[in-house]
């Protein structure tokens, strides 16, 4: 007589999407973009050169493949990583509007300024030369009208003023804004204007 085989326990698959397992994986992976965003601060907020894969995990404190499971390759870790500067500066651009821009760009330039200031390489002394003249050029020119403004207010609006006619912002416009040659230097001589037009009535920045 055959004896039959006694009957197998059959386990119920193990429960890998558990609530535990969720709230663990949500902790790693702001553990990593946190990381991410400690390690940027140790530089200038252009530098990026620091924000590896391999960068991140040890300021994270795990391993390469663990960063690999959350983020598949470097961009999608930097992605995050920049979503979480825009969160921090308070920043939304879905559905801004034309009286938001300057309360988005204050939010911007606040995050901005908590980092360190790259150093800028010397430029030839031709060049430097050039700046200073120009410089104290916008000086003498907004003298006149800044009379009762304190040195701050006239320092700032006179580096407006070089901020606007400088090759980068040109270059900005041109290349990375795509206008033509006669558009570019339009758009810069009409904000010029417009701060003209403001200082002729009396309007010192940030009055």
């Amino acid at each position: 007589m055959t004896t039959a085989a006694p009957a197998r326990t059959i386990r119920a698959p193990r429960q890998y999407d558990s609530p535990l397992r969720r709230r663990q994986a949500a902790e790693t992976r702001e553990r990593i973009v946190t990381g991410g965003c400690d390690l940027l601060r140790q530089s200038s907020i252009r530098d990026w050169r620091a924000l590896t894969i391999r960068g991140v995990a040890r300021q994270a404190g795990v391993n390469e493949r663990t960063v690999y499971r959350y983020f598949t390759n470097e961009r999608g870790l930097r992605d995050a990583v920049m979503a979480r500067h825009e969160q921090q500066a308070g920043i939304d651009l879905a559905g801004m509007r034309l009286q938001d821009i300057a309360d988005v760009a204050r939010r911007i330039l606040t995050h901005v300024s908590s980092y360190p200031r790259e150093t800028k390489p010397p430029l030839d002394p031709t060049l430097t030369q050039a700046a200073v003249r120009q410089r104290a050029a916008l000086h003498d020119a907004l003298e006149e009208w800044t009379g009762g403004w304190s040195d701050a207010e006239q320092a700032a609006v006179a580096a407006m003023f070089d901020v606007l006619w400088s090759v980068a912002t040109y270059e900005r416009l041109s290349v990375d804004w795509e206008l033509d040659e006669r558009h570019a230097i339009d758009v810069v001589t009409w904000v010029m204007r417009l701060i003209e037009e403001a200082m002729r009535a009396g309007r010192a920045p940030g009055r």
